[in-house]
């Protein structure tokens, strides 16, 4: 597969559905290009094109970590766009492994001379193969459900790392106990990649939000002013407080008749 064929493949995989237009503006190629190169992939069954738009055939049933990808897909694209543009060329950024951080290494692939750690290793795959870009893996064993490394090693490399930005994602959002986790290993990671960066920016879509008392019992920091929260929708009445002083972003969807 050739480089213009990867990209379209997991940019067209990013987005969901996106038109010939949009692709083009996205790799900066013409229209015409986006068309020759498209035309064997769906040919293939690679992609599916439908009215001028190319849709994504991967497979929702693939592993969690892809499923919990193709789950709000347009929620989590609209945030992984609206932190990509708040990372600079050169910036030295560590990413943990929720599935909203893998949109936001897709969107990342469009600034340059990243240094990079994460304990991700889709993260790590995806900006590694980018020229100019330096990743880190933090970690040598690596979890089967989503390739995440969480051993003693992990915690080294992440401490041994000096970072601008710190991007977490959550698994739920109480409104009073804040970002939560399931696993205590993802409680530590998100500390660890905190203490070591200058601010955190939160990356949570809108559907993480619950105010039911089941919420996993392992939070997360809290955010200061110099963090920022981003998610795609206003937050609801009982989660206004929520950011306390630092920023929040509310990233704009995409809707289907944006990309036709």
């Amino acid at each position: 597969m050739s480089k213009y064929e990867q990209e379209i493949l997991s940019t067209v995989n990013l987005y969901g559905r996106i038109s010939v237009m949009e692709l083009a503006r996205i790799l900066r190629v013409s229209d015409q290009t986006v068309r020759r190169i498209v035309k064997p992939m769906v040919a293939k069954g690679s992609l599916s094109k439908v009215h001028g738009a190319l849709v994504s055939t991967q497979n929702v049933l693939d592993p969690p970590f892809l499923a919990r990808m193709a789950q709000n897909r347009a929620a989590k694209v609209a945030i992984a766009d609206a932190v990509a543009g708040r990372i600079p060329d050169g910036s030295a950024i560590a990413i943990d492994t929720g599935s909203t951080s893998g949109f936001i290494a897709q969107a990342l692939r469009a600034r340059k001379n990243l240094t990079v750690v994460t304990n991700s290793a889709f993260i790590a795959a995806t900006l590694s193969m980018e020229e100019g870009n330096r990743v880190f893996m933090a970690g040598t064993q690596l979890r089967n459900h989503d390739g995440a490394a969480f051993d003693r090693a992990a915690y080294d490399v992440i401490a041994g790392f000096s970072a601008r930005t710190a991007i977490l994602s959550a698994s739920l959002v109480h409104p009073s106990k804040g970002f939560m986790v399931y696993d205590q290993c993802e409680a530590d990671m998100a500390r660890a990649m905190s203490d070591i960066a200058d601010q955190t920016f939160m990356a949570v879509d809108s559907t993480k939000f619950n105010e039911a008392q089941t919420s996993p019992a392992l939070r997360l920091p809290g955010l200061t002013e110099k963090d920022v929260l981003f998610t795609d929708r206003t937050l609801p009445a009982a989660f206004r407080s929520l950011p306390g002083d630092a920023e929040l972003v509310i990233a704009g969807v995409k809707t289907q008749a944006d990309s036709n």
